[in-house]
């Protein structure tokens, strides 16, 4: 651990705590949890330039705000990256479910915090996640990763643009200016059963948040890039959010998931191979058939027809997963 991590430890009485470092994910932060400190906490590191510290503390004061449960921040140091929080336990949604646990209610559960988080005002100075900006971010992982793997070379600028035409046509009908979690899947999720809903699922990672429409939460959820999702369980959490905003159309809203839908499992179908080639973590590949069989799913909606079009006219069906090249390091 760095000196300066340590120097941060001890100001904060923690540091003759055992460090137990957690499993690190796909971006740069790293947390270490900290037993017989003070109390049961993390030891979050953001290291700038790369990541920010400042949305996250901001966005975990808005949800205590709303009700809901974030990880109490008892000390932070934006300027290096560092925070010490609370620690929610040692088991997210996601591995309670890999162990066997009953998927219905913990779905449910989350989807109740998903709708108050989504129906309380957000807070100031997101950033926007609406059409433009989500061409941008599929554009970057299936135009300039997935593309030139598959065909051999990059795209031409005609495609290019014709690409960002179709995601914009297909999700400027659900143009929405509210709070988007924009990573709500059992991974950062963490069932709290001794608390009240809906802060019994506690939330991680939600640093990224962004003022966009609400349908792209709920397709993360119950769509999951990672894990499969039964049928029975995604329409009940559908039902149970919708029950939850009667303020919303429910046909609207079903569109609106397709479209987004359709934008994510893309641009995450192709991350996975940005992260093989740039990253060196091939093992993200086993997922990309799970997302190109969920894009081919949202497709089939009307919704998504701008995107539809645009692969049936540049992209084969038989084309549609990783890339040839990549498959071994999937394996």
């Amino acid at each position: 651990m760095k000196a300066e991590a340590v120097a941060f430890l001890t100001e904060n009485d923690f540091v003759h705590a055992v460090r137990q470092p957690l499993p690190a994910d796909a971006s740069f932060r790293r947390y270490t949890r900290l037993v017989g400190g003070p109390r049961p906490a993390l030891l979050m590191e953001a290291p700038p330039p790369q990541e920010d510290l400042g949305p996250f503390l901001r966005v975990a004061a808005h949800l205590a705000e709303a009700g809901l449960s974030a990880p109490e921040v008892l000390a932070a140091d934006p300027r290096q990256g560092f925070a010490i929080i609370e620690d929610f336990g040692a088991h997210t949604m996601a591995q309670l479910l890999d162990a066997g646990a009953e998927a219905a209610p913990l779905y449910l559960a989350a989807t109740a915090a998903l709708a108050r988080l989504h129906a309380v005002p957000p807070p100031a100075n997101l950033p926007a996640w609406d059409a433009a900006r989500m061409a941008d971010t599929a554009a970057a992982t299936f135009l300039e990763w997935w593309w030139p793997a598959a065909f051999g070379e990059p795209p031409s600028e005609a495609i290019g643009e014709e690409f960002g035409l179709a995601i914009h046509a297909m999700l400027a009908p659900y143009a929405a200016a509210g709070f988007v979690h924009r990573d709500f899947f059992p991974a950062n999720l963490m069932p709290l059963p001794g608390r009240a809903p809906p802060a019994d699922m506690g939330l991680l990672d939600f640093q990224d948040a962004a003022l966009g429409h609400p349908a792209y939460d709920l397709v993360s959820l119950v769509e999951d890039a990672r894990r499969d999702v039964d049928p029975a369980v995604r329409e009940a959490c559908i039902a149970r959010y919708l029950a939850l905003r009667p303020e919303l159309d429910p046909q609207e809203f079903r569109g609106a998931m397709a479209a987004h839908a359709a934008q994510r499992h893309l641009r995450v179908a192709c991350l996975w191979v940005r992260l093989a080639q740039r990253d060196g973590k091939p093992h993200y590949l086993r997922h990309g058939p799970r997302c190109w069989a969920l894009l081919g799913q949202a497709l089939q909606h009307a919704a998504a027809a701008p995107l539809a079009e645009f692969l049936d006219r540049h992209v084969p069906p038989a084309l549609r997963g990783n890339p040839a090249g990549l498959e071994a390091e999937a394996a």
